[in-house]
């Protein structure tokens, strides 16, 4: 018998990663999102290396340099300049490191925060859960972009500060899921045996129930993923996040209102990048809803 049991349960991984392959291929928008999605993640992390100016230097020869497609345009500066003669192509390649960052930390901090806290409101006693959720009712009762508006208005405006902001606008999502997630599974027939067997309750929080919790936790971080980016660029078209001469989508956005009708470029291509990403992200994240949800998997 344990000459059998043993490969069953060394194949039992890539099993379950075959079958999540399987349904999430097809959808075919979300294999479109997840591949935007990897070009995206390399641009971020390589970005220095295939960029080809430097994102902030400026040349003054080369101001509002139309594309290179355009009459009067130079092959030396694929997408055009700015109204300072920056590079649009490097900037925006620089802008997707400054994207992914604010996509990953944000996502961090919420999904960390919001899952230890709905783990306490889960396990807790009922008034405990019911303060809890009643805070977590508050901040969601106030538009999210205002409320991250007033963090930021209190913390300072910098793309630190946005970030911290996005992610206590985001973390009560978690903190629902998850304790919607642990109500459900604490009913189950293995988290009684595991008591009876007398697991502690860290172990009954962390070990036991939160890796059963994980499949809507999941989706709703690559959702947060694309809102946070998506919060990030508003706040810095309204000056509240990255300041120039950073070269994030929105603050480009930003930079370049007044030169709409004259460069179109300029207001273009950052928004025909916030665009994609969000888009991509989303489509993603609705394919990874229908790989791990079971309701949603056809037999």
């Amino acid at each position: 018998m344990a000459d059998t049991s043993v490969p069953a349960q060394v194949e039992q991984r890539p099993d379950r990663l075959r079958e999540f392959w399987f349904y999430f291929r097809e959808n075919r928008g979300a294999v479109i999102g997840l591949w935007i999605f990897v070009v995206f993640a390399f641009l971020a992390l390589f970005g220095p290396w295939i960029a080809p100016h430097d994102a902030t230097l400026q040349y003054r020869e080369a101001i509002l340099k139309p594309p290179a497609w355009q009459s009067g345009g130079s092959w030396s500066y694929p997408l055009g300049t700015d109204p300072l003669g920056r590079d649009m192509l490097s900037r925006l390649i620089e802008g997707a490191r400054y994207s992914f960052f604010v996509g990953v930390i944000v996502v961090s901090i919420a999904a960390s925060g919001g899952i230890i806290v709905g783990l306490i409101a889960g396990f807790a006693p009922k008034w405990v859960d019911a303060v809890i959720m009643r805070i977590m009712d508050i901040v969601l009762a106030f538009p999210s972009l205002l409320l991250a508006l007033v963090l930021v208005a209190v913390l300072g405006p910098s793309l630190v500060n946005a970030m911290i902001a996005i992610a206590i606008v985001l973390q009560p999502h978690y903190v629902r899921l998850t304790r919607a997630s642990v109500m459900s599974e604490l009913q189950k027939d293995y988290v009684t045996s595991a008591r009876v067997a007398g697991a502690g309750m860290l172990r009954l929080m962390f070990i036991t129930v939160l890796p059963n919790c994980l499949a809507p936790i999941i989706v709703q971080a690559a959702l947060s993923f694309s809102t946070a980016i998506l919060d990030a660029a508003a706040l810095g078209f309204l000056g509240m996040g990255a300041q120039p001469p950073t070269p994030e989508w929105g603050t480009m956005l930003a930079e370049a209102r007044e030169f709409i009708l004259r460069a179109w470029w300029v207001v273009t291509f950052p928004g025909l990048a916030i665009l994609v990403t969000v888009l991509a992200i989303n489509l993603m994240g609705d394919g990874l809803r229908d790989a791990l949800d079971p309701k949603l998997k056809r037999s």
